[in-house]
């Protein structure tokens, strides 16, 4: 029988103290003579995240595990005790370690049947727990005689041939066990959020001239057929398993410039809280980037290859609002020069 925390166990459980932590330093940002605590909503807005998703960060009888970098903002944006940041930055750190031993750091809905949502938060506790039924020993049972069977009838256990390069873009994550693709964008009138704004500063990674501004218009299709054209792809303006593959580039820290910029755009939709969109692939980066490949299957290694730009780019949920960043800058988006041919 599965052990069940009893109630003291789990109050000692750094994701639960995690929580009562952050949850002390909101309730006591209007402390100070003059001081007005921010609601969750506004807080959530000013962390670029949902309000949801704030709530479960901040309770304990229901912890979710926040990511480092909402740790270190809330921190900053509730004025808490300086003396206090490490000790949160520990507590999260080992949350973070004990789901991953766990195995419960993952986007997808729970195992024991319990309903996931589009936006990966698995439903009610931790965003994206998955909780599984299987004990090791009921698994080796269930294993064991399945494989000999299988020796048996075969007469012999061949290696599967090797993927092709194809098939390694053609739309799976091969750590996740979760079959996913590459999503379809096409030309359209309504704005298409960040997908359509990392598809644009990936354009203009490759030397288009193109607006960021998240609408698939006429400017953004023939950038796209001139690409398709280029790279032998059929021109037919959209963005989907053949052309994504061949858009997105490998990128790590030291990186700069819109490949940069479409990661990050992608990073901070993905509700993991408040990436900066800099163009800049600075140490922040590279933490969040870790967290999300750690919570999708993929290898932790904070670098962007093609199977985290196909998980970045279907693990997205629509914004609410223009991001912050690109308020100022009206609809035509952020704007880097062009790479030199």
């Amino acid at each position: 029988m599965a052990h069940e925390p009893d109630g003291q166990e789990r109050e000692q459980r750094p994701a639960v103290r995690l929580a009562r932590l952050l949850r002390r330093w909101w309730e006591e940002a209007g402390s100070p003579p003059g001081g007005t605590r921010p609601t969750q909503q506004a807080l959530a807005s000013r962390l670029g995240i949902d309000q949801t998703t704030l709530s479960r960060y901040l309770n304990p009888k229901h912890a979710s595990t926040a990511p480092p970098r909402v740790v270190e903002a809330l921190h900053a944006h509730l004025r808490a005790p300086a003396t206090e940041l490490a000790r949160a930055r520990e507590l999260c750190r080992a949350a973070l370690e004990g789901n991953s031993r766990q195995g419960t750091a993952g986007d997808g809905p729970e195992l024991t049947g319990g309903t996931g949502t589009a936006d990966g938060t698995g439903g009610r506790g931790s965003p994206g727990r998955l909780r599984s039924r299987w004990t090791l020993p009921a698994l080796v049972a269930a294993v064991v005689p399945a494989f000999v069977a299988g020796m048996v009838v075969g007469g012999q256990h061949a290696p599967p041939p090797p993927r092709s390069a194809a098939e390694d873009t053609a739309g799976s994550v091969p750590l996740s066990g979760v079959p996913i693709e590459w999503p379809l964008l096409m030309k359209r009138k309504e704005d298409q959020f960040t997908r359509a704004r990392a598809l644009q500063h990936l354009l203009m990674a490759h030397g288009y001239e193109v607006k960021a501004d998240g609408f698939f218009g006429n400017e953004t299709q023939d950038a796209v057929m001139g690409f398709q054209r280029r790279h032998n792809l059929p021109s037919d303006g959209k963005v989907g398993k053949d052309t994504w593959p061949a858009l997105v580039r490998t990128v790590g820290p030291g990186a700069h410039g819109h490949a940069v910029l479409a990661l990050q755009e992608l990073l901070h939709n993905t509700g993991l809280g408040g990436t900066e969109v800099s163009g800049e692939f600075t140490a922040a980066t590279v933490e969040d980037l870790r967290y999300f490949q750690s919570r999708h299957g993929l290898s932790p290694t904070g670098r962007a290859d093609v199977d985290s730009w196909l998980a970045l780019l279907v693990f997205q949920r629509p914004p609410v609002d223009t991001p912050a960043y690109q308020r100022s800058t009206g609809p035509h988006g952020v704007r880097l020069p062009l790479p030199r041919a």
